[in-house]
């Protein structure tokens, strides 16, 4: 089982949405990290794959201004992306891959895995390689406005179910990754916590939200003074 080098708090990789990257996405979750302050040492990496400038407005302009824009793969050769496309490419995700274990092995180990919107999918693409390969990578994860990869190469990592705790978080009104698409993840895990809140594409950390991490977390914990 792996263990934080703080045995009082969980050691968390943090993996951001695309066209994020580690320092967007560590400012965008600001409120969630001062509730889980106490409890977990968060580490935030950037993908490898740099995505292509996108010049847009309205309802994409919030997410086309990340700084620099980093992918974890790409569903086109072209280096686009789009969640809800089927498509039989994964550029890049080799890469992605390799520098999370490379992290892993640099960093490490770590307890848990966070995961949002593409980071969220590429978490249970690593969840899917640590059940069927069993590695020992992390111990929980948390999946934000997560869904399944639609590249085909992929599949066969969700063809054995995830074992290890997992907490999904999604929002009703979210546009850029439906709610319907992280609910039809959730059949890819054994026993999922699930977190719905009435908000858009973000991690939400309101008081209904705040609860269930607590929770969440507690029990993480619990499970690793157990094994320590």
């Amino acid at each position: 089982m792996a263990e934080s080098n703080l045995q009082n708090q969980l050691k968390i990789l943090c993996i951001h949405g695309y066209r994020q990257n580690a320092q967007a996405f560590r400012e965008k979750t600001g409120a969630f990290r001062k509730i889980l302050k106490k409890k977990a040492e968060l580490e935030f990496i950037s993908a490898p794959n740099r995505v292509p400038p996108l010049e847009t407005t309205g309802e994409d302009a919030e997410l086309a201004n990340e700084g620099d824009s980093m992918g974890w793969w790409f569903s086109r050769q072209d280096d686009c992306y789009h969640a809800q496309e089927l498509s039989d490419c994964c550029k890049g995700y080799d890469q992605s891959l390799k520098l999370v274990q490379e992290t892993i092995k640099e960093k490490g180990p770590f307890d848990g895995v966070l995961g949002f919107s593409q980071g969220a999918a590429m978490v249970s693409l690593l969840l899917g390689v640590q059940e069927q390969q069993s590695e020992k990578w992390f111990d929980f994860a948390i999946l934000v406005a997560g869904f399944k990869s639609r590249s085909s190469p992929h599949d066969v990592l969700y063809s054995k179910k995830i074992s290890i705790p997992t907490l999904h978080v999604f929002g009703d009104t979210d546009k850029v990754i439906p709610k319907e698409m992280s609910e039809d993840l959730l059949q890819y895990f054994e026993d999922p916590v699930v977190v719905q809140h009435p908000g858009g594409h973000f991690v939400p950390a309101a008081g209904p939200q705040k609860k269930v991490y607590l929770e969440f977390f507690d029990k993480m914990l619990k499970k690793k003074a157990q094994v320590s």
